[in-house]
């Protein structure tokens, strides 16, 4: 199988699992600190606090992707393949080619920053950069079949990750809350659970007590609590809906 073609498929492969990530950072973060210096993890609620907003900041770039994004597009994209009714060449897509992985990114280095190590920092980024460059590389190639010279010509001015050029281009659609309400709840409650489960087990290895730090009890409540009251609107209801969207 030739290089582009062996890229593709273990990209397409990725993608259609690229939701479980989450869950081997948790287990490597609860095993890091384990075997670590449980010493360098002591509560600092000052430093958490940055580690959380690390995490919010991750998913500011994805509501201000989600927020203007047209229905199938923008990581609408099913198990079952690719999906992309038009290309994004506006907004945040004039400046940077994959903003959500960007997101995400920031969204999950909060946790690894929770274990205050340079190393385990340096692996996730590794990690993160070989996961998603496969990822990405499936889908522009599905997107380079689909639109042709149109995604070339637009992809030779704006970068994929990292921006480097700042020529913004308007949004077609306006801001949509409402868009963003019913898609980002539930990554937005998974920062908050992933710093919960990391501060349980952080506490039982230092102390071999059960117990949550009052701060991320309050913190994962409130979050859990918007959680529900956006998930029952978005089942029960069609207050959520946008046309086009």
């Amino acid at each position: 199988m030739a290089l582009v073609h062996e890229f593709e498929n273990s990209g397409n492969w990725l993608f259609k699992r690229r939701s479980w990530l989450p869950v081997f950072i948790i287990v490597a973060g609860i095993l890091a600190m384990y075997m670590g210096n449980r010493q360098t993890i002591l509560f600092d609620m000052r430093d958490e606090l940055i580690f959380l907003g690390v995490s919010l900041f991750g998913q500011i770039i994805r509501i201000l992707t989600v927020g203007f994004t047209p229905k199938n597009t923008s990581g609408r994209n099913t198990i079952n393949g690719q999906i992309a009714d038009e290309l994004n060449v506006t907004g945040i897509y004039s400046i940077l080619r994959h903003p959500l992985y960007l997101g995400n990114f920031f969204m999950w280095l909060g946790p690894v920053l929770f274990l205050r190590s340079i190393g385990d920092t340096f692996v996730f980024v590794l990690i993160y950069w070989l996961y998603y460059e496969r990822i990405m590389f499936a889908e522009e190639q599905f997107l380079r079949r689909k639109f042709g010279d149109i995604y070339d010509k637009w992809s030779e001015k704006v970068s994929s990750f990292i921006p480097y050029s700042f020529n913004y281009i308007r949004p077609k659609l306006p801001f949509s809350v409402k868009n963003v309400l019913k898609r980002e709840y539930n990554s937005f409650v998974n920062i908050f659970v992933i710093f919960t489960i990391l501060d349980l087990f952080r506490n039982y290895f230092l102390s071999e007590r059960i117990y949550l730090t009052s701060i991320w009890i309050w913190l994962s409540v409130s979050a859990g609590l918007i959680w529900l009251v956006l998930r029952t609107v978005e089942k029960k209801t069609h207050w959520l809906d946008v046309k086009g969207r």
